[in-house]
């Protein structure tokens, strides 16, 4: 590692200017959206090497090269500053510098359980009173349902889909990574932690991406939406999973959930 990043790792940045390093696990990828200030942008969040979660933004993914492009589980290296606090007050939110980011290794499958499983949580309300504002909720899974936007619905997120595209930008790469056309499709949860019942609507973007990829896969809309209910309403919740949540930036209260994540339960101590 070089020195200077040895020097800056982990360190808070004393002002919004100053750039320090640090290093995270990439656990979340929510679907893009337009940003006034910087483009086309995608929240990440993810675990730095204390174990404390993290929130990366504005990255542009269009606007990084490809040794840049990183994926949940990448181990990723990176610059950040404070964001303003009239911009975002959360605690975990770090506004990253974009050239700075450099992807060391994917995280390997044997590796991710342990990770994640040390930051699990059973009560949103607990976490908010620790002015948390990201957190690995395991929940009890009550249902898992699919919604067809409606025609208003769609074009609405369209317009969106479409001034992303539409983004002027004489240094952006030919080939955008947004998706094709809008999901018709949203996905929901109605779970259960220590405080009660929610309901949630899904904001990752690779249940969608998934949702398509097993639409091309299968030819079939129908059978595309029967294997996300088996494989996020009835597999996972079997085989054990958690829900990466984020609250909103305007409603502290409110927790969203930004991500699905398979998690095996603890191993049972042995009574013997």
């Amino acid at each position: 590692m070089r020195r200077t990043d040895t020097e800056l790792l982990q360190r808070q940045p004393e002002g919004t200017l100053e750039l320090v390093a640090d290093e995270a696990f990439i656990l979340v990828k929510a679907a893009p959206r337009r940003s006034q200030s910087f483009g086309e942008t995608v929240c990440c969040a993810g675990i730095d090497r204390k174990g404390a979660w993290v929130r990366l933004y504005p990255v542009s993914f269009r606007h990084l090269n490809d040794a840049q492009r990183f994926g949940r589980w990448d181990h990723i290296r990176y610059r950040w500053s404070k964001p303003k606090a009239t911009k975002d007050s959360r605690t975990e939110s770090r506004r990253v510098d974009p050239q700075s980011i450099e992807i060391m290794r994917p995280l390997k499958q044997t590796d991710r359980n342990p990770l994640v499983a040390r930051c699990v949580v059973t009560s949103l309300k607990r976490e908010r009173e620790a002015n948390h504002s990201l957190a690995l909720l395991r929940p009890e899974i009550l249902d898992f349902w699919h919604e067809k936007h409606t025609p208003g619905e769609l074009a609405e997120r369209d317009s969106v889909l479409n001034q992303l595209r539409a983004q002027s930008d004489m240094f952006a790469p030919a080939a955008s990574l947004l998706p094709a056309r809008t999901c018709p499709y949203s996905f929901h949860y109605r779970y259960r932690d220590d405080d009660g019942e929610h309901v949630g609507t899904c904001q990752d973007w690779e249940t969608e991406q998934t949702y398509f990829a097993r639409h091309r896969e299968y030819g079939s809309e129908h059978a595309a939406l029967d294997w996300m209910v088996q494989k996020f309403g009835e597999e996972y919740p079997r085989k054990g999973m958690a829900l990466a949540m984020g609250t909103h930036r305007y409603r502290s209260d409110q927790w969203l959930i930004n991500g699905i994540i398979r998690l095996d339960p603890e191993p049972q101590l042995s009574m013997l």
